[in-house]
This record gives structure tokens, C-alpha cells and sequence, in this order.
């Protein structure tokens, strides 16, 4: 998968690169579009490329051997898609309403069989049966479907011929279709559980190109939530898992064809 999508991205930065020329190698070249920006309201889509990953804090005590880090993240890459609805404001700024759908697939690895140190209990925690982590126990493949609804108020500077460039920040609202949140069942049935409601801030930068037909935005964007995702495991739970972590925060950076 990241072997395709990395094919994927460079195919598309090569024809925006050739559209781009194509845009410029024109000694006597003809703004197009000229009115497209003056509308007080349009619509258009957009293709995205995404790389998930999680920013984990550890519990000092269950998420911490010595220095070493007992839970660890590897990233994913995938594919998401959404539609876009543009406010203009004024010359240089706009409001942007773009919800999309993303897929993903992160893990999580719990190194944690150390923990069976605390397990007669501390001053602060509850004693514990040990048990003998599996490689299922300590390998947490996470399915991820995000519905992404981000406001985003963009800066933009002059057209230059058939170019602008544009930075643009925002929050967002994202809905995990696969939070498993109300589940009983926690991680020692193999379960991980994280927050369906989420809030995040993004940041993004691009180039709009203007064709004859439509807009063309090639785009980076990364977005970060804001609030703790972790759902804590059941009481009678051992502290491999969610203990081990104080906070879970997803990171995501999006390369972005926009088609308005």
C-alpha cells in the first residue's frame, strides 16, 4: 500500500509540474478564469493522499522502562476524499468548508511485560494477576474511518498570471467510525478503544492553477487533534495497555488535489 500511494503522489506531482509549465511557457499568455474568484460562492471536490500516525505520552510508571519507551506507533498511508464549499469574504480571504472521508490503518505496540512488577499494587494502583503477553496482546492493529469536517479561513495573495499561492488554518470536527468507544470489551479481548468525538486544529499551504475549465489546488495540510483519544480499559484490566499511556493524539498530513 505505501509502495502504491507513494507512486501515486510522485505520478501526480509530475503532472502538476507539466499542467504548471504548461501554465507559464507562454510568453503571451491569457488570464483564465478571470471571474471564477469574484463568486460569492462555488463548489468543487478534492483527492487526498494521507499519512496517519499517533503522538503518545507515556504513563512514567506502566509506559516507561527506565528510558526505554514500552509503547511505540508506526504510521500509515492511505487515501481519503470530500467536497468543498468556498465563502468569499473579500480580495484575500476566504471560508472554506471542506468535509471528507478518510481511511487509515495505524498500530500500536505494547512492550509491556515489565509491568508485572507493580502487579502486588503501589501506594496509588490496584494489584494484578499477571499474564503472558502474545504476540496478539502486544500488536495492535488500529482501522481507522474518519469523517473530517474542517472550517478554514484562507489567505491568499494576488493571481500571477494563472497562479496563487494561499495559506489557510481552520479546526475541525472528526467523527472515528471505528472508535469502538461503546464497546464492553477492552484490550484483553483484543479490543482497542478510543473516542468517537474529536477536535483538531489543521494548517495548509498550496498553489492554485486556473485552467480554461476549472481551478486545479495542489495542497499540504496537516491536521492534529486536540483532546485525549484514549477510552481507558475496564478496571480488572491489566495495565499493559491504555495505562501505560497518560494521552493519545492522532497527527495527520494530507497531500491534496483540489478540482473547483
Amino acid at each position: 500500500m505505501n509502495k502504491f500511494l507513494l507512486r501515486a503522489l510522485v505520478l501526480a506531482s509530475v503532472n502538476v509540474a507539466v499542467l504548471a509549465n504548461a501554465q507559464f511557457r507562454t510568453r503571451n499568455r491569457m488570464d483564465k478564469l478571470e471571474d471564477f474568484d469574484e463568486q460569492k460562492f462555488s463548489w468543487g471536490f478534492y483527492l487526498s493522499g494521507n499519512r496517519l500516525d499517533y503522538r503518545i505520552v507515556l504513563n512514567p510508571r506502566y509506559g516507561m522502562n527506565n528510558n526505554q519507551n514500552l509503547v511505540t506507533s508506526k504510521e500509515s498511508y492511505s487515501f481519503g476524499a470530500g467536497l468543498i464549499a468556498k465563502w468569499r469574504l473579500n480580495d484575500f480571504l476566504d471560508v472554506r468548508l471542506e468535509p471528507g472521508l478518510q481511511f487509515g490503518q495505524r498500530q500500536l505496540t505494547f512492550n509491556t511485560q515489565s509491568n508485572d512488577q507493580y502487579a502486588a499494587g503501589t501506594l496509588t494502583n490496584d494489584p494484578f494477576i499477571p499474564m503472558k503477553l502474545t504476540d496478539k496482546d502486544k500488536i495492535r492493529d488500529i482501522k481507522t474511518t474518519l469523517i473530517d469536517v474542517p472550517v478554514l479561513l484562507e489567505f491568499h495573495g494576488n493571481r500571477w498570471y494563472n497562479s496563487r499561492p494561499y495559506v489557510a488554518t481552520g479546526v475541525n470536527y472528526i467523527v472515528n467510525l471505528q472508535s469502538n468507544a461503546t464497546s464492553t470489551d477492552d484490550n484483553m479481548q483484543q479490543v482497542f478503544r478510543s473516542t468517537t468525538h474529536n477536535f483538531a486544529w489543521s494548517a495548509e499551504m498550496g498553489i492554485q492553477f486556473y485552467f480554461n475549465k476549472f481551478k486545479l489546488t495542489p495542497a499540504v495540510r496537516g491536521t492534529f487533534i486536540m483532546n485525549n483519544e484514549i477510552v481507558a480499559d475496564n478496571a480488572t484490566t491489566p495495565p499493559y495497555w491504555t495505562s501505560a499511556m497518560s494521552t493519545l493524539h492522532t497527527r495527520a498530513i494530507f497531500f491534496v488535489l483540489k478540482f473547483e
